[in-house]
């Protein structure tokens, strides 16, 4: 007779495998919209920015949702764990508490990000990438715009109201996707591929955005169910067979 534990283990979730390409072709047929985000992945790759551009364009957008996630997180959080015991706080100590957990949290959410620049440190930290956003102020602009378009989208994705199942399931769907981002980035670098990391990341943020849940559902199992799992404990049951 098993033990509870072991039935517990036992029933922990596995992988979903995706469909056969088959599948994938007819589905493409079938969705001309797929088509468009394809497209517009591929923009890097004819050429209209260089190598390292690119490179560091997957790092920092990836990095910046990842933060504006976190960003938008904060003052639920503090609100949550501010003891009633401690009456009103300032508005400038809510601040400073806000930014330095923010900080923090980066560091620890991005990790798989920071990992990411030693494989590739010769395109992200070389002196051709540093040479170009030093010479065009457009760039920066872009950049710029690019991660504050991150924040306003975190900050209207109303996480400050969703119930707590809920804001799971949300932000786990949308940070994981962004944390398997960084883990193709490093897999694909580690292992020599970089010279072809451009098109190889293009097809693969198409794929995390036409079919996330599969994505989503070979590295952690049932995507819809996401707010079940507890990674301190790996016998944690996220779908019920």
């Amino acid at each position: 007779m098993a033990k509870p534990q072991e039935k517990t283990a036992s029933r922990a979730v596995r992988p979903i495998a995706p469909p056969p390409l088959s599948q994938h072709l007819r589905e493409l047929a079938s969705r001309p919209h797929a088509w468009a985000v394809i497209a517009r992945n591929l923009i890097p790759v004819i050429g209209i920015l260089s190598a390292a551009l690119a490179v560091f364009n997957y790092w920092f957008d990836g990095l910046t949702a990842l933060a504006a996630i976190v960003a938008a997180l904060i003052p639920r959080a503090l609100r949550d764990t501010q003891p009633k015991s401690a009456g009103a706080i300032s508005a400038a100590a809510n601040l400073v508490r806000g930014v330095v957990t923010w900080i923090f949290l980066v560091g620890i959410v991005g990790l798989p990000y920071w990992i990411v620049l030693i494989p590739l440190h010769d395109l992200l930290l070389g002196n051709e990438l540093r040479r170009q956003l030093a010479q065009s102020p457009a760039l920066w602009f872009t950049f710029g715009a690019l991660g504050a378009g991150h924040f306003w989208k975190a900050f209207q994705s109303g996480y400050d109201a969703m119930p707590d199942k809920e804001l799971k399931q949300r932000v786990r769907w949308d940070v994981y996707l962004l944390v398997l981002r960084a883990l193709a980035m490093f897999i694909m670098a580690a292992h020599g591929l970089a010279f072809i990391l451009v098109p190889l990341m293009a097809l693969l943020l198409s794929y995390f955005e036409i079919w996330p849940e599969r994505a989503l559902g070979a590295v952690f199992g049932d995507p819809a169910r996401l707010y079940e799992y507890d990674p301190e404990n790996p016998a944690s049951s996220r779908r019920r067979h």
